[in-house]
């Protein structure tokens, strides 16, 4: 009996589940305390296999996933989310006048005329839920950097209703004060602590643009070895506002990771809207990002990028995942989670959700890195 729970333990650590690999530690430690002087041999082969290196270097996979407007049905107050409303709703001339006053003719009859309706909801969860489990053979990535969603209670309805079973903590979203009512967010597997936001303060030249901008979500994830991750949400200003504004998310983002000691185990991952012709030109990640971080997608030849721009036929990685160089951890991988039917059109490029058909899902593709931590 001894032998068939250690296998069963030998088991959870091969396969990498950081959640189980941690209640296994816990055990651990309980026998020893329990029982100090009459060591169980099942402590001792608990505690054996917690201290093997399979245990320590157990691979962590880290998914940034802009979801695009992922909205409930129902008027947040002090929100811009007219659009996301059933059309029940938007018959009133309150509602009407608003819309108008909506410049781009895309957005605007989409205020009008779009019915997100609890159905329409659902099938963007859905959606949602199908390309996060692609990851892990259908259990999702140990912990995801979100964007674009509206409040907690919409995610926490994606993590309860669509990716149950699934090991994932509440979620974590703290309000900021973007005028469309978006914010980042955290999905993990991992237990979190310390989560805070960090505002960035744009110049007075700027300070018009800056309700269109979000702040920097920090958390800290739980090791199963009793270590600490630092990881950071981020979204940062669209690519049509001025190079400078990114510049300035970019610094305040490296200040704050200068400021963690030098042994901490940092990422960020996020949608940095930095396009390709932006960083051609400017030589934005030669400048703010390699410096600090190494790249996830440098190990992904074959991505094209996340999103794909039509008028120039040009592709981006405006979400990244980054990764601090540390001893004890290596970054191993990374690639696209993008083969569900809703994320890819037929010439091979980001579905973005619409109505009426309610399908496509959004305009970016998740990325996943993979790290490691070494002997």
């Amino acid at each position: 009996m001894i032998y068939q729970r250690a296998s069963r333990l030998i088991a959870e650590v091969d396969k990498g589940d950081l959640c189980t690999v941690k209640r296994q530690f816990k055990t651990a430690a309980h026998c020893m305390k329990s029982n100090p002087k009459k060591f169980h041999l099942m402590c001792l082969v608990a505690l054996t296999l917690m201290l093997s290196p399979q245990a320590f270097s157990a691979p962590i996979s880290i998914m940034t996933f802009n979801v695009e407007n992922l909205f409930d049905a129902t008027h947040d107050a002090g929100k811009n989310d007219e659009t996301y409303l059933p059309t029940a709703e938007k018959k009133n001339s309150a509602h009407i006048e608003k819309c108008k006053k909506i410049s781009v003719r895309r957005w605007r009859d989409q205020c009008l005329y779009w019915d997100w309706s609890e159905s329409v909801v659902d099938q963007k969860l859905r959606a949602i839920s199908d390309a996060i489990k692609q990851v892990s053979d259908g259990q999702g990535p140990d912990i995801i950097a979100l964007q674009e969603v509206e409040n907690l209670s919409i995610l926490e309805r994606l993590r309860t209703d669509y990716l149950k079973d699934m090991s994932y903590q509440p979620a974590v979203l703290l309000e900021g004060k973007d005028k469309r009512g978006i914010d980042v967010a955290f999905l993990s597997k991992l237990p979190v602590t310390g989560a805070k936001l960090h505002p960035i303060t744009f110049p007075k030249s700027l300070k018009k643009r800056a309700g269109d901008t979000r702040p920097i979500l920090e958390a800290t994830f739980e090791l199963p070895n009793g270590g600490t991750l630092t990881g950071f949400s981020v979204h940062f200003p669209a690519p049509y506002h001025p190079t400078e504004m990114r510049e300035v998310a970019y610094t305040k983002l490296n200040k704050i990771v200068a400021s963690l000691p030098e042994n901490q185990a940092v990422f960020a991952a996020g949608d940095f809207n930095t396009t390709r012709e932006e960083d051609t030109q400017k030589g934005m990640l030669n400048r703010w990002v390699r410096p600090t971080w190494q790249v996830a997608h440098d190990l992904c030849k074959a991505c094209p990028g996340t999103s794909y721009y039509p008028p120039k036929d040009d592709w981006s990685f405006l979400d990244m995942v980054l990764w601090r160089e540390i001893p004890g951890w290596k970054m191993t991988g990374s690639f696209l989670a993008n083969q569900t039917p809703e994320q890819m059109l037929p010439n091979g490029t980001p579905k973005r959700f619409q109505l009426p058909e309610a399908s496509g899902l959004s305009d970016h593709w998740p990325l996943v890195m993979i790290v490691e931590a070494t002997p």
